[in-house]
């Protein structure tokens, strides 16, 4: 590509601007490749500069990645991209006025979390796994998870320094490097100091991150893979995502009647609409069981 045309998208100050405002690594690549795919798109029609573009090519942009299968949800997530570059490049003095505002999306499928059901939880946080140091790893990480509510990311980056033994609660760093506070109960906590005291120095590699809190078979640490084939192998029927022990902790403390701000914190969401889906499954699950036990329904 020629050097004119990657000055004029200013994709290196856009890019660094998103690191300045602390977002995660992650979140960075992902803006650099919608960015990528758009700017393709454009140079495929002759549009070479910001300044071409309107917000009639933006929506067949948009429209385009429908027609190729994009879901809802991926066509969306594009289209806050563009709005966010260009509202750069506004701010920024390269363009008067942004062609992406009020630029419309196919509104992403509102789907409902998985939950694990009863039989589930009882298999992994109630049946004797027996003593061995894998036995006492994947009961920890299982109780934690739910526990804690934690993505799998979360549990994966704990720290021996992470824990707060006295109080028991856990220093977590989210997205965009966010650190909150989640308190443990006390099952989980005993989960956690079985673990690291009679297991966790033994099966750590020579050269393993000596200040992980968990470590895989193989002596490093635990990945976000060792954790679903934990759950996989600790389950005997059917496959659960990680990220389902997250969305249960949640919906069971908003049915015990926890304030819905509180557990907004305890995730670490930013906004509170993200958590919001959560009474919606609690809703959901209070009218299953109305048309499974009421007589007359």
């Amino acid at each position: 590509m020629a050097t004119g045309a990657v000055d004029a998208w200013r994709r290196e100050p856009y890019l660094a601007s998103l690191r300045a405002a602390n977002r995660s690594s992650a979140t960075v690549r992902a803006y650099q490749g919608d960015l990528e795919g758009f700017v393709a798109w454009a140079e495929g029609r002759d549009l070479f500069a910001p300044s071409q573009l309107t917000r009639r090519l933006l929506r067949e942009y948009l429209a385009s990645l429908s027609l190729a299968g994009g879901a809802r949800a991926s066509v969306a997530r594009r289209r806050a991209s563009l709005r966010g570059y260009f509202d750069f490049l506004v701010e920024r003095g390269y363009l008067a006025e942004s062609p992406a505002a009020r630029l419309s999306a196919p509104r992403p499928a509102s789907t409902l979390p998985d939950l694990l059901v009863r039989e589930q939880l009882d298999t992994l946080l109630d049946e004797d796994w027996g003593s061995d140091e894998w036995a006492l790893l994947d009961r920890a990480v299982c109780e934690v998870l739910y526990g804690a509510g934690l993505r799998v990311s979360e549990l994966c980056g704990l720290d021996l320094s992470s824990l707060d033994r006295a109080r028991h609660r856990l220093r977590v760093v989210g997205k965009g490097d966010k650190e909150r506070i989640v308190p443990l109960h006390r099952r989980a906590w005993a989960a956690l100091e079985a673990w690291i005291e009679d297991a966790r120095d033994d099966v750590a590699a020579s050269d393993a991150d000596p200040g992980a809190l968990f470590y895989n078979r193989r002596g490093r640490r635990l990945g976000p893979r060792d954790v679903r084939r934990i759950l996989d192998a600790r389950l005997r029927h059917g496959h659960v995502h990680p990220h389902a022990l997250r969305h249960t902790y949640a919906t069971h403390l908003l049915e015990g009647g926890a304030d819905l701000r509180v557990v907004q914190e305890l995730l670490g969401h930013e906004s509170l609409a993200t958590t919001q889906i959560y009474t919606h499954v609690s809703k959901s699950r209070l009218q299953n069981v109305h048309h499974r036990t009421h007589p007359r329904a």
